[in-house]
């Protein structure tokens, strides 16, 4: 389904109140893709959402897929784009990429009360927290157990292709809304979705589904979401009910979240914090533990390994230093952590020539020649997130290899 190319609209702001190349690339998101011109598209809400930036504006622009009724079948490929009466675009960028809190007054604070905030954060400016679908939330996080950033866009990417409405293609490339749970209910679903390779999430994905479209209901799930950040197009609540037992609802959310398949603690909290604006809510795996232990010397003791105490108290811990946006605070910091946003250093081998001297023992004869010398250089480059560690043990390894085979030809 072809679109034609929509207006571009621009909103002010600033690189340090948002900059989507880290915010869209961080794991809060696996449904946005980036195109050759910094262009970055998914669909959302019923339209083709693109963005671009540049230091002063946020520029957007919504495709909407044609009027089915207005037109042949079937569609012409150059069939103009029907938005609503009234656009509410920008509307949705705003709630979005949650633009109303003050993102400078907040690293301030945070800063202020965590000397290691005020280090790691003026390098990572311009990351909020998404304010996504509680559904869409849900089922990206069930997919990202043992995963890593790359396979879980896939599997996302595939439930879209295979369950979720048909927006538009760009360049070819078809966008596909993210699939109801009556979609992903279906009886063949869990069968599906294991020749697509995703493996046990496949049963977890097909159950949650259907407990949600046939027992608990969405509404269910968007009356978990925090008062104060309620889902795009939902009524707020009276401003008497926002604030009241407001960790308390964080916790009741918690714990039914639990009730799910496929959802522990981890997985809870990301729907929270994503998914239901709960920004108090502090996802904790084995990541977020090697930060408190590195950064905060915390893991000493009962708190020695990752069980659900140290869960608890990690959260905590955090929650006590940041406050009711800690959830926000630490996903600075496990941005600001991911290789994909710093430099690593890679052995560059490089083989020189040298005449060198050696002399045996037992005044044997001198053995003269010339013998190749390896000398290491370091050099920066990126690393992506998913290849992180991998890539890190093969580079050592290969290192390792051509020093033995170095040392072993010059004493031959």
């Amino acid at each position: 389904m072809a679109l034609r190319a929509a207006e571009w609209h621009k909103l002010p702001t600033s690189l340090t109140e948002l900059c989507i190349n880290t915010t869209l690339r961080c794991g809060q998101s696996f449904r946005w893709r980036k195109s050759a011109e910094d262009e970055w598209s998914m669909a959302l809400h019923g339209r083709l959402l693109s963005l671009r930036q540049d230091a002063e504006y946020i520029h957007y622009r919504a495709t909407y897929p044609p009027a089915a009724s207005a037109l042949p079948t079937p569609p012409p490929s150059n069939a103009p784009s029907v938005a609503p009466e009234e656009d509410d675009t920008l509307a949705l960028v705003k709630h979005y990429f949650n633009l109303t809190p003050n993102l400078g007054q907040l690293y301030e604070q945070w800063a202020a009360s965590d000397a290691n905030f005020k280090k790691r954060a003026p390098k990572f400016t311009g990351i909020r927290i998404l304010r996504q679908d509680a559904w869409e939330a849900l089922i990206g996080f069930i997919c990202s157990s043992n995963n890593n950033i790359s396979r879980i866009s896939g599997m996302v990417q595939n439930l879209c292709l295979h369950y979720g409405p048909l927006i538009g293609d760009i360049d070819s490339v078809p966008y596909h809304d993210f699939p109801s749970p009556a979609a992903l209910s279906g009886p063949n679903v869990e069968a599906h979705l294991m020749k697509l390779g995703f493996g046990y999430r496949a049963k977890y994905i097909a159950k949650t589904a259907r407990m949600v479209s046939e027992e608990k209901g969405m509404k269910w799930l968007e009356d978990l979401s925090n008062p104060e950040c309620p889902q795009f197009g939902v009524q707020e609540k009276p401003a008497g009910d926002m604030l009241e037992g407001g960790r308390e609802r964080y916790r009741r959310a918690h714990a039914e979240l639990l009730a799910l398949h496929g959802v522990g603690p981890k997985v809870a909290d990301c729907v929270c914090l994503f998914g239901l604006g709960w920004f108090e809510a502090v996802p904790v795996d084995t990541h977020v533990w090697q930060i408190a232990q590195r950064d905060y010397k915390f893991g000493k003791g009962k708190h020695s390994s990752l069980t659900a105490a140290t869960y608890t108290a990690i959260g905590n811990l955090f929650r006590k230093l940041w406050g009711k946006e800690a959830g926000w605070a630490h996903s600075v910091l496990f941005t600001a952590d991911l290789k994909a946003f710093s430099e690593r250093v890679v052995a560059k081998v490089e083989i020189k020539e040298e005449e060198v001297t050696i002399k045996k023992e037992d005044d044997e004869p001198v053995l003269e020649g010339t013998i190749k010398k390896q000398t290491t250089k370091r050099k920066r480059v990126k690393k992506e997130p998913e290849e992180s560690e991998h890539q890190t043990v093969e580079i050592k390894q290969e290192t390792n290899r051509r020093s033995k085979r170095q040392r072993g030809r010059a004493v031959a």
